[in-house]
């Protein structure tokens, strides 16, 4: 299924000042879109939008060629969306993580698949300990764990490459180029500089 999220004449205002005006963009399958640009040039605002989580914008946004308003319910179904932050509860195992990201978004899942999802990401041994007892790099790799369990279509990740050391960097990037690949979309910021390839696009904020 091909799948295309457009922005026409994005705009959006912050303290006086404009991140960004007259912004268009097609974002379709296949491809890595990576929004670069200083820091406060918007990056996330950008990524907040085009999800679905701010709505104080000017512009319109469309899925499939359908004005999001009328598409939203078809376009959250095939969304990720991972944050700068990984939101990993700290009290929960990353198993307990992993069925609770499942729950809240009405997925099914059994929990070989979330073990599997763990020791793909390099956290076999750690499924049951207290996500807050583990480190920053750890809690970034439950985060990404989402990436294997889910059937989602558009990714999108700000800064996904945070906290992991060289190993998981370049898993994560064979992981991205293999979803685009596959006919999926990436939508991502990063500070990391992402390996050249084909399904790359850049577009540049600020």
């Amino acid at each position: 299924m091909s799948l295309c999220l457009q922005a026409r004449q994005l705009a959006c205002e912050r303290d006086d000042r404009w991140l960004f005006e007259g912004l268009d963009l097609d974002i379709q399958s296949g491809e890595i879109v990576r929004i670069e640009g200083p820091n406060g040039s918007g990056k996330t605002t950008l990524l907040k939008i085009l999800s679905g989580q701010l709505t104080d914008y000017r512009g319109e946004l469309y899925w499939n060629g359908e004005p999001m308003r009328q598409a939203r319910e078809h376009f959250l179904a095939n969304l990720l969306y991972l944050g700068h932050a990984p939101g990993v509860k700290a009290g929960l195992s990353p198993l307990e993580n992993l069925a609770w990201y499942q729950a809240l978004s009405g997925e099914e899942g059994s929990e070989s698949a979330r073990e599997a999802a763990l020791a793909g990401v390099g956290l076999a041994g750690f499924e049951d300990i207290p996500a807050g007892q583990l480190s920053a790099g750890q809690q970034r790799r439950v985060a990404l764990a989402r990436l294997t369990l889910t059937q989602r279509a558009l990714w999108v990740l700000d800064e996904p490459f945070t906290a992991i050391d060289r190993q998981g960097v370049a898993a994560l990037e064979t992981q991205l180029v293999a979803h685009a690949q596959s006919g999926g979309c990436v939508l991502v910021t990063t500070h990391h500089a992402l390996t050249e390839s084909p399904v790359l696009r850049r577009i540049q904020l600020g």
